[in-house]
């Protein structure tokens, strides 16, 4: 069978190809790097070419509201569009766990839009979401560092390793759509503060972390359950301080 993974070169893309090939599917790994653009559609039609399953993990190179707005509207428009062309019989999307409580945040409306245009589209899919990879710890520290302090929400997350990610989302191609959306976070609660502090805390950073409760996160304040599965997710089996230790001994 032939699956196309759209960001196939990325974090969870990258995983989520090797799994596939390892399972002996014919899988082409669509990214703008292998001449596969969903934006401008380059290379869409040849991709899709025989294509069964679609898992798309593409991301938007940036953040700024418009601009990631444009980028999921855009891409998910044209990819919908290539699939009922070339007959796909499985769409498959990751997006974020808390999307649908977060609409303060312009990242958080972008990945709803790009949800409601796959549940309107002809093609059968099914929709990942996902808590924060651990793999994104030293961002979210970049993103709001000011000098030596980093001032972060004191709310609970359900941080999950990528490969629990990728694990998931290739187990997903071989069963049949589920026409819904369903949920995937790591196997601990932990508030965002302590997760970025241990994380810097192993690299050896001495940056300071401030927990704020009233500190924003894409521009929008969190409580303990705008980034926390509902019920009945999928729990990831590789636990932080797991992560951490194989982290530093490959650094």
């Amino acid at each position: 069978m032939k699956s196309v993974v759209v960001g196939g070169t990325g974090l969870s893309g990258a995983n989520v190809v090797s799994r596939l090939r390892d399972k002996g599917h014919d899988v082409i790994a669509a990214s703008p790097n292998t001449g596969v653009n969903t934006v401008t559609g380059e290379g869409l039609a040849d991709a899709l070419a025989e294509a069964r399953v679609v898992v798309d993990v593409a991301n938007s190179p940036s953040f700024e509201d418009r601009a990631v707005m444009d980028f999921f509207q855009t891409s998910g428009r044209n990819l919908l569009a290539a699939e009922a062309v070339a007959g796909v019989r499985h769409h498959i999307a990751l997006t974020v766990v808390g999307a649908d409580r977060l609409g303060q945040s312009g990242y958080f409306r972008a990945k709803i839009a790009q949800e409601k245009l796959i549940e309107e589209s002809s093609i059968p899919h099914t929709i990942l979401r996902s808590t924060q990879f651990f793999e994104f710890a030293g961002a979210i520290a970049q993103s709001v560092t000011d000098g030596q302090a980093i001032r972060l929400p004191s709310a609970l997350m359900q941080p999950v390793a990528s490969d629990d990610v990728a694990a998931l989302l290739a187990r997903i191609v071989g069963v049949a759509p589920l026409n819904q959306t369903i949920e995937l976070g790591g196997p601990e609660l932990i508030a965002m503060d302590d997760f970025v502090r241990w994380f810097l805390q192993a690299q050896g950073d001495p940056r300071q972390v401030v927990g704020d409760p009233h500190a924003r996160y894409f521009g929008t304040e969190l409580t303990d359950w705008s980034l926390t599965p509902g019920s009945n997710p999928h729990i990831g089996s590789i636990r932080f301080d797991e992560w951490l230790n194989r982290a530093s001994m490959a650094a």
